[in-house]
């Protein structure tokens, strides 16, 4: 039997390792360090004329159509947006199809921005129509264009009734009824918070930088008491910057907000070196915790939500956010605290993983510095 234990003990650590060294080693692209698939689109049925505002990421807009991205670094700024914008209305007025009952709307790109500190694009586009319709149908080819499972989150006004539905490729049309409104668009609340929840724990899951942080934390032992303690601090402030963020009340700049998240990483790596455990590790995961709330943060503000639908995204993209860490959690952390009880794991193991985590931790801030100049 203990010889069984033992063997639980070495094979737990030598998962704990792997896990550590996939998310720790993973490649990284700085531009696309918080990638999301989701755009958002509001539209206006006025008489004849639907008038829509689409936003994206501009990380989406590049690898959709790399080649107004000139200087090849993973995102558009305005002067490129300039520059392409023929490339850009075709493939967008393109990639959205309108009709008013059978007949076509003819489209066109009306003007389109940066959003400003924000890395986001947003599209103005507007279609006419040879009549008021009775029926209108919204078909986003562009939907197949993009990554896969890229979700758009749309809500259309019309009649003073507003209506939501969230399209991806598998469900890429939408059909409004002027004399049953609701009938094509059940439940709209419930799918953008659907959508939202799940965009939240894959952002949690494919984002390597806060997978690092948090194993990092749990790595150095302690009892599950104040390892729990430290992973509810960095919940809680996470929690606070996501929604000021999100809200527009406060978001500083991803200049500031990556090379300090990649900072965070090499500062548990090195503390990890020094201490024997995480007793008061909840006094470093709060102010840390704040700034990954920014970071979390970017993953909303990118899209260009209307104003109606943050409150509802904030809160199922931060849930989903726990979802993830806590699935995480459940995984690791019985590993962590089954590897520990192997003495050359405690000893060795702990040294060179924290200081594998802390050297990569001080060139991805490096690495950031420079990508975010």
């Amino acid at each position: 039997m203990t010889r069984l234990f033992g063997r639980a003990r070495r094979a737990a650590a030598v998962l704990l390792a792997a896990a550590l060294g996939l998310a720790a080693f993973a490649p990284e692209r700085p531009a696309s360090a918080h990638a999301v698939g989701v755009s958002s689109g509001e539209y206006r049925l006025d008489g004849k004329v639907l008038y829509g505002d689409i936003g994206m990421a501009g990380r989406e807009l590049a690898r959709w159509l790399p080649a107004i991205d000139t200087d090849r670094d993973g995102t558009i700024d305005a002067e490129e947006l300039a520059a392409g914008r023929d490339a850009v209305a075709r493939a967008v007025v393109g990639g959205l199809f309108v009709k008013a009952d059978a007949n076509a709307c003819p489209g066109s790109l009306d003007r389109t921005w940066v959003l400003q500190g924000e890395g986001g694009i947003v599209f103005q586009v507007l279609y006419t129509c040879p009549q008021v319709p009775d029926r209108l149908t919204l078909a986003m080819p562009i939907l197949a264009a993009l990554a896969p499972g890229h979700r758009h989150l749309a809500r259309v006004f019309r009649a003073g009734q507003a209506q939501v539905k969230v399209l991806d490729r598998a469900d890429a049309t939408w059909t409004l009824n002027q004399t049953n409104p609701t009938s094509s668009s059940t439940q709209p609340a419930g799918q953008l918070a659907w959508s939202m929840l799940k965009l939240g724990v894959e952002h949690i899951l494919t984002g390597a930088d806060h997978l690092v942080f948090l194993l990092g934390l749990i790595l150095v032992g302690g009892r599950l008491s104040s390892l729990v303690g430290a992973v509810s601090a960095f919940t809680l402030a996470h929690s606070i910057t996501l929604a000021l963020a999100a809200l527009s009340i406060f978001s500083p700049s991803p200049h500031l907000v990556e090379p300090a998240i990649a900072l965070s990483i090499a500062y548990v790596g090195f503390e990890n070196l020094f201490v024997k455990d995480a007793s008061k590790r909840w006094r470093i995961t709060f102010p840390f915790g704040l700034i990954h709330g920014f970071g979390f943060a970017a993953a909303l503000r990118e899209i260009g939500l209307p104003h109606g639908q943050i409150p509802i995204a904030l809160v199922s993209f931060n849930l989903g956010v726990e979802i993830g860490q806590l699935g995480v959690l459940s995984i690791a952390l019985p590993l962590a605290l089954a590897a520990r009880r192997a003495p050359w794991f405690g000893d060795r193991g702990v040294k060179i993983l924290s200081a594998a985590i802390a050297v990569g931790g001080a060139a991805l801030f490096v690495v950031r510095l420079f990508a975010y100049r």
